[in-house]
Order: C-alpha cells, then sequence, then structure tokens
C-alpha cells in the first residue's frame, strides 16, 4: 500500500429535507484514503455510512464540499461525465448481490464490459478471468437461483473487478450471508486487496467485517472519528 491518496475528501457536507424540514447527514467530513488501502466505514443505522460510500462512488452529489479520487474532481462532473467515469473505475458489490435472474453468472459478470469497447473475444477473455479469481469458473453457466447465497456474492464481485476499477466499494456486503460464507467473502476481499492492491470501502455494522479491514473509521450523527464512540477516551 502506497501512502499517496487514491481517494481525497475535502469538507463535505450533505442533507436531505424530509415534511419541509433539513436534515443533516454528514457534517464537515474530510480524511484521504490511500490507495491500496481496505477501508471499514461502522456506525450505527442512520448515522451516515452509506450516504458517504454513494458520494465516494459517484453516486449521489453532496450539498458542498470536494471529492477527488484518483486525480479526478468527481464534484465537478455531469451526470454523464460521471456515469462514464463510474463505468471505468468504480467497482460495486452490493448486500444483496443485484445479480439478474434470467442472466447466468457469466453473463452477469460481463454486462459492465458492454458499456467498453472490448470485443466479444476480449469480454470473454475478461469475464473468465474475474470468475476464476473468485473460484467460479465451472458455474459461469448457472443461473443466481442455482447459486449459493455465498457463490452469488462471489459472482457479485466478479462483477465489480471485471472492469480492473481503481476502488472497489462495498455495501454490507456480508450482510445477507451466514457466518462460513460471509468469512469466506471477507477472505476473498482481503486477497484482492493484498494480491492485487485494490482500494476497498466497506460498509458494515459488523466489527468481525470490520477488523478484516486495515483501517476503520467512525461516523455518528454525521461526525467523522478514527476511534469507536464506545470507546473511552
Amino acid at each position: 500500500m502506497t501512502e499517496n491518496p487514491i481517494v481525497e475528501i475535502s469538507h463535505i457536507y450533505k442533507s436531505y429535507s424530509r415534511g419541509g424540514r433539513r436534515i443533516p447527514v454528514l457534517e464537515d467530513i474530510t480524511f484521504n484514503i490511500r490507495r491500496g488501502e481496505f477501508l471499514a466505514l461502522m456506525g450505527p443505522s442512520g448515522s451516515g455510512k452509506s450516504t458517504l460510500l454513494n458520494l465516494i462512488a459517484g453516486i449521489d452529489d453532496a450539498d458542498s464540499g470536494e471529492i477527488t479520487v484518483g486525480g479526478i474532481n468527481i464534484s465537478g462532473l455531469s451526470e454523464s461525465e460521471l456515469a462514464a467515469w463510474r463505468a471505468n473505475h468504480v467497482g460495486f458489490i452490493f448486500q444483496f448481490y443485484n445479480l439478474i435472474p434470467v442472466l447466468t453468472a457469466f453473463e452477469n459478470v460481463e454486462l459492465p464490459l458492454h458499456l467498453t469497447g472490448l470485443s466479444r473475444s476480449e469480454r470473454r477473455s475478461h469475464v473468465e478471468l474475474a470468475l476464476k479469481v473468485v473460484n467460479l469458473a465451472e458455474r459461469m453457466d448457472h443461473y443466481p437461483g442455482q447459486l449459493s447465497g455465498g457463490e452469488q456474492q462471489r459472482v457479485a464481485i466478479a462483477r465489480a473487478i471485471v472492469t480492473d476499477p481503481e476502488i472497489l466499494v462495498a455495501d454490507e456486503p456480508t450482510g445477507d450471508l451466514d457466518r462460513v460464507s460471509a468469512e469466506e467473502i471477507l477472505g476473498l476481499m482481503g486477497r484482492l486487496n493484498r494480491e492485487s492492491g485494490k482500494t476497498i470501502i466497506m460498509v458494515t455494522h459488523d466489527p468481525r467485517a470490520a477488523k478484516k479491514a486495515g483501517n476503520m473509521k467512525f461516523l455518528d450523527k454525521g461526525v467523522l472519528s478514527n476511534a469507536h464512540p464506545e470507546t473511552p477516551a
């Protein structure tokens, strides 16, 4: 892991309107994420951790402040520019996999590559490699309904890495899995971080999952800290 940051977050504020009232979600968030870091974002429900993850991934926009990823200030990009940027730089891992049930594992993993200029044979090569990385090469022709929860999440991880993105963002990636499958997925993410140098930002409420990351930050009522809020000073 190198010391130069891949993500620079500067004075981010985010709020939502509800019933005519402004509900603050993130308050003056400033920190960097180093290239090759495995970061866990923790905090109680409603603390703003998923909102922060969405801001880093370019899915949502802040009220004010700047986020720079890989030297690109994504805060200043248009919607179409953000969509193109996400397709090339960010891999997404979700709690509920978000696989399309009528597509095979191969076809689900191939989906992001249709946004690239790769040929059919090049796409096949990329998909086969990604499925090999997650140890599912022999299951590529199976549909999601024919796979266990852990296998479906591995397909989702293969889909996330198939474009070789700069960062992986994971929102409660083990939240729908049993403990054995969760350990398997966390082990896979750890290997992607250590062996492939992937920068991973993971939202989790599970301390066991967070311990697999190399660094932890905590959000509570929209305020960020390096120490768990229940830890005495």
